[in-house]
């Protein structure tokens, strides 16, 4: 399943009416949203992992932080911390403010919808694109960053064409996630 896919159907639909009852939003116009904004934030995750360092990176967040909430509970995109945990998401992966609103910008253009409204939703976004990217780990059994040591265990693991490289792999793997 991918994160759009994932997120669109997260509690049986409640997380997407909670998200639109949070924004003012009817559902059509909550979806549009979600999927306007989310090719920032898989093109972000998407750069971080495909350099070096991004795999183990990521795998490391997924593991400190309960994510799988963002989608399973639908009351947590409320919660204050939800907004701070994905604008610390979107900081990583998109690197600046600028891009933040440069995303958000581009998806009031493409949606017509109001481009506060999209400021503020995504880092609520993020921190859903995340939760399901934890989801996608914890059922193929990668649900933290191993110490550096261990790292060449958890490679031929990754290494599913057994061409030696996890990063193509991985890459592969992500996109599964992020159409």
């Amino acid at each position: 399943m991918n994160i759009l896919s994932e997120i669109l159907n997260a509690s049986g639909g409640d997380t997407m009416r909670q998200l639109g009852r949070q924004f003012g939003l009817d559902q059509r116009d909550t979806e549009r949203a979600v999927a306007s904004l989310l090719p920032a934030v898989s093109g972000g995750l998407k750069r971080n992992m495909a350099r070096e360092g991004g795999l183990s990176e990521l795998l490391s967040a997924l593991g400190q932080g309960n994510h799988e909430r963002y989608l399973d509970d639908p009351a947590a995109l409320t919660e204050p911390d939800t907004r701070d945990d994905g604008n610390s998401i979107l900081g990583h992966l998109l690197g600046s403010k600028k891009a933040s609103r440069d995303a958000a910008s581009t998806a009031a253009q493409e949606t017509g919808l109001d481009l506060g409204i999209l400021k503020q939703m995504l880092p609520i976004i993020a921190a859903m694109a995340m939760g399901s990217m934890n989801k996608g780990a914890r059922s193929r059994n990668l649900q933290a960053a191993p110490p550096q040591d261990q790292l060449g265990g958890l490679a031929s693991l990754l290494d599913l064409d057994g061409d030696g490289s996890v990063a193509d792999d991985l890459i592969g793997l992500a996109g599964k996630f992020l159409r």
